[in-house]
């Protein structure tokens, strides 16, 4: 996987969006974790303090050596440059905050990373949601697709139950669907715009997310446990 690393610079500023996903998904979170495909590091630094034992993995080589210049002090955290079949040891947790999409054979991935789950331990993934919304963006990133809630429902996977299947970010579906129609040649958004997203309408959405039981959103939210 390479990712062209421009959104994960502007991303990065979306502070507000990552405090979101990690209170909606934390209960999960068991120490002897990995984050797999975690960037530049900017998901990480919410549980940083919180477990002793965390794998990174990262095999664009750009975002390895900033993990590992960022992190190096920690010494809690090993960084490997690995796809995750070939990450030593297992672990009670694995996350992909939106890596899958960025994997063709997405469905054996996920096979993969069950293989590297201990008995109850949970997968969390977070994904873009909806197909009809895949745009510039997402080919310029390096998304194969999008995904609907049928895809985690339907399919069946190497030992693990689904527990937890979700929509999210309800405000965030229609300013993108906006954003399609009067900005069509745009490929990445604007920093003033992430900005906004961020630290107006996130806070909006989650009021939102909650008051509508988590039907509808830009993002999907996906967790197994390991049987």
């Amino acid at each position: 996987m390479r990712y062209p690393g421009l959104e994960l610079e502007s991303f990065d500023k979306a502070h507000i969006w990552r405090k979101y996903i990690f209170f909606l998904t934390k209960k999960y979170f068991k120490n002897e974790m990995l984050e797999v495909g975690a960037g530049i590091g900017s998901f990480t630094h919410n549980y940083l303090n919180k477990f002793n034992k965390i794998a990174l993995t990262e095999t664009d080589e750009n975002n390895f050596k900033r993990l590992k210049i960022k992190f190096e002090k920690n010494l809690n955290i090993k960084i490997f440059n690995n796809l995750v079949a070939n990450v030593p040891g297992k672990f009670n947790t694995i996350i992909y905050l939106n890596v899958l999409e960025h994997i063709e054979d997405d469905i054996n991935e996920i096979n993969k990373a069950a293989e590297k789950l201990n008995q109850n331990g949970y997968l969390i993934i977070l994904v873009p949601a909806h197909q009809k919304l895949f745009n510039k963006f997402d080919k310029a990133v390096g998304h194969f697709r999008r995904y609907e809630l049928n895809f985690f429902k339907n399919n069946t996977f190497n030992n693990l139950k689904l527990i937890d299947l979700y929509h999210l970010d309800f405000f965030g579906y229609f300013l993108y669907f906006i954003n399609q129609i009067f900005f069509k040649e745009e490929v990445y958004p604007t920093k003033l715009k992430i900005f906004l997203w961020d630290k107006i309408f996130t806070p909006i959405t989650i009021i939102f997310d909650f008051l509508l039981n988590y039907k509808f959103g830009k993002n999907i939210i996906c967790v197994y446990k390991k049987e």
